[in-house]
C-alpha cells in the first residue's frame, strides 16, 4: 500500500527562532497566552496535521534580558488544547531524570483521556545540570546510567497504563457493579532505580497507550529509540546522513525484536517561504539581523558547538578542531555531531551554514512548490515518514505551511486530505500494543505508513 508523510510540529514560545518574539504584530508575551497556542494549534488541525511537540527544559536559561527564553508547562498547555480541538494529536515533553513513573503515568494517561485519545509523550532525559539543581539534584548521572534510568521508567510507565484491561470497566448501574476487580492489576515493579506497588488508578488508554515520542540522537539516545520510540524526532541536515539514521534505527529496532516498520522517524524541519528563493532568504536574513550584537548568528555558532571565546571566519570552512565533542559540553550530542559531520561533508563556508541550519535543524528556503520537492525528495530517497515542522515564528510561518505547502503536498497523492482517524495512533498508522495483563478488545489500526 501507499506510503503517506506523517508532519508534527515542534511549538516553542513565540517560535524557534530567537528572534521571534519580535515579529511585528505578535504580543511580546504571546509565549504565556493560551489563545497563542490555540491558534497555533487551530492551524495545525485545519492541515490535518499528526501532532503538536512540545519541547520543555524546566530550568530558566540565560539571555532573558534579550528574548523571553521562558515556557509554560507542556502538559497544562497540552490539556488546556484538549478542550479547543478535536482530531490534533498532543505530545508534551517530560524528563524522567526529573519526574517519578506513577504521577507521569498518571497524568499522561489523564491527558489522552482529556482529549479522547490524542496523547503523546516525548521522553527526554534532562542534560541541563541547573534544570536538576530545581529539583534539589545536585549532580546529574551519566548519560548511560540516564539511560538506563529511562528505560526502567518507560517499562515501568507501560506496565502502568496497562494496569487496566480494556474491558475491566463494567459499568453497571443497575445492578452496582462498576468494574472487573480480575482486570485490573499491580505491577508489583522492583528493579535498578524503581520500585513502584501500582495498579494506576485510571482506566485504560482510549488508544490502548499514549504514543511513545523520543528524540536523542547520541548513540544511546538512538538505542533508547530503537528499543521503545514509536516515534522519533530527530536533527538531520543530509540526505546521507538521514538514510544511515534510519537504517541504523530500523536495523536496531528488528534486532530488539520489534516491527522496524512501526517507527515513525520524522527529522526536524524550518521552512521559510517565498514566492522565490531570494525572497525566501530574505525573510531568513531579517530574522538573523534582528538578533542583538552580542548574540550574533556567528558567535551564538561557536557557544552552540561549545566554543564560547571562538571567532569564525565567516567566508572560510568551519575549523576542524572545532569539529571534536569538546571536553564538557553540556547539550545535545546528536545535535553537535549532525552539524559538524555535515560541515566536514560539504565544505560550506561558516556564512553558509547560518543560512541552512537553526538550533540544529535544517533550514529549506524557498517557494512552497520548492519546499514541497524537498520534502518528498527527503521521504522518497531517505525511508523518513515525514518531518516535525519546526516554524521560525509562530503562527505566520505554520500557516504559510499550512496553506501553501500542504496543498502541493495533497496534489502530489503524498498527505491526506483529512483525518481518517480520531487518535494520534490513528493518524500515525500504528496498531494499538497489546495490554501485557490481558488482550485488548480494542480494534487494530491498519493505515499504511
Amino acid at each position: 500500500m501507499t506510503r503517506t508523510l506523517h508532519f508534527f510540529v515542534n511549538v516553542g514560545s513565540s517560535g524557534y527562532h530567537p528572534a521571534a518574539w519580535r515579529e511585528p504584530g505578535l504580543p511580546a508575551d504571546a509565549f504565556i497566552r493560551l489563545e497563542h497556542y490555540q491558534h497555533v494549534a487551530a492551524v495545525a488541525e485545519r492541515g490535518a496535521l499528526d501532532g503538536l511537540l512540545f519541547p520543555d527544559i524546566p530550568v530558566q536559561q540565560p539571555g532573558i534580558a534579550r528574548a523571553p527564553a521562558a515556557t509554560l508547562d507542556p502538559i497544562l498547555v497540552t490539556s488546556a488544547l484538549a478542550v479547543s480541538t478535536e482530531r490534533i494529536g498532543l505530545i508534551p515533553t517530560a524528563t524522567t531524570s526529573l519526574n517519578l513513573p506513577y504521577n507521569l503515568a498518571r497524568r499522561i494517561l489523564s491527558l489522552d483521556h482529556a482529549s479522547g485519545g490524542r496523547a503523546g509523550w516525548n521522553v527526554v532525559t534532562t542534560f541541563e545540570p541547573n534544570a536538576a539543581r530545581n529539583f534539589g539534584i545536585e549532580s546529574l548521572p551519566e548519560r548511560d546510567e540516564r539511560y538506563r534510568r529511562a528505560a526502567e521508567f518507560v517499562e515501568l510507565t507501560q506496565k502502568l497504563w496497562d494496569s487496566w484491561e480494556a474491558d475491566a470497566v463494567i459499568g453497571d448501574q443497575a445492578g452496582g457493579r462498576f468494574a472487573d476487580p480480575d482486570k485490573v492489576h499491580a505491577v508489583d515493579h522492583r528493579g535498578e532505580f524503581y520500585a513502584v506497588a501500582g495498579p494506576l488508578n485510571v482506566t485504560r488508554s482510549p488508544q490502548g497507550r499514549p504514543v511513545l515520542v523520543q528524540a536523542g540522537a547520541s548513540p544511546q539516545g538512538k538505542a533508547f529509540a530503537a528499543a521503545h520510540a514509536e516515534a522519533i524526532y530527530t536533527t538531520q541536515l543530509s540526505a546521507t546522513a538521514a538514510r544511515e539514521f534510519v537504517t541504523g534505527v530500523r536495523s536496531a529496532a528488528a534486532a530488539a525484536g520489534r516491527d522496524p516498520r512501526a517507527i515513525r522517524i520524522l527529522p526536524g524541519l524550518v521552512p521559510v517561504l517565498g514566492a522565490t528563493e531570494a525572497q525566501a532568504r530574505e525573510r531568513f536574513d531579517a530574522l538573523q539581523e534582528r538578533l542583538p550584537a552580542d548574540s550574533a548568528p556567528v558567535r551564538a555558532l561557536a557557544r552552540w558547538l561549545g566554543y564560547p571565546d571562538e571567532e569564525l571566519d565567516l567566508d572560510a570552512p568551519l575549523p576542524a578542531r572545532l569539529t571534536a565533542l569538546p571536553d564538557g559540553r553540556i547539550g545535545p550530542q546528536g545535535f553537535f555531531e549532525s552539524l559538524t559531520r555535515y560541515a566536514t561533508e560539504t565544505g560550506h563556508t561558516v556564512r553558509r551554514l547560518l543560512t541552512e541550519f537553526l538550533g540544529g535543524h535544517r533550514v529549506v528556503a524557498g517557494t512552497p512548490v520548492a519546499v514541497a520537492d524537498h520534502i518528498e525528495r527527503w521521504f522518497r530517497e531517505t525511508g523518513v515518514d515525514g518531518f516535525t515542522i519546526i516554524p521560525a515564528v509562530l503562527p505566520s510561518y505554520l500557516e504559510e505551511f499550512v496553506d501553501q505547502v500542504i496543498p502541493e503536498l495533497r496534489a502530489r497523492g503524498l498527505f491526506r486530505q483529512g483525518y481518517e482517524h480520531t487518535t494520534l495512533r490513528g493518524h500515525l498508522g500504528l496498531a494499538e500494543p497489546a495490554n501485557s495483563f490481558g488482550r485488548s478488545h480494542y480494534e487494530k489500526v491498519t493505515t499504511p505508513r
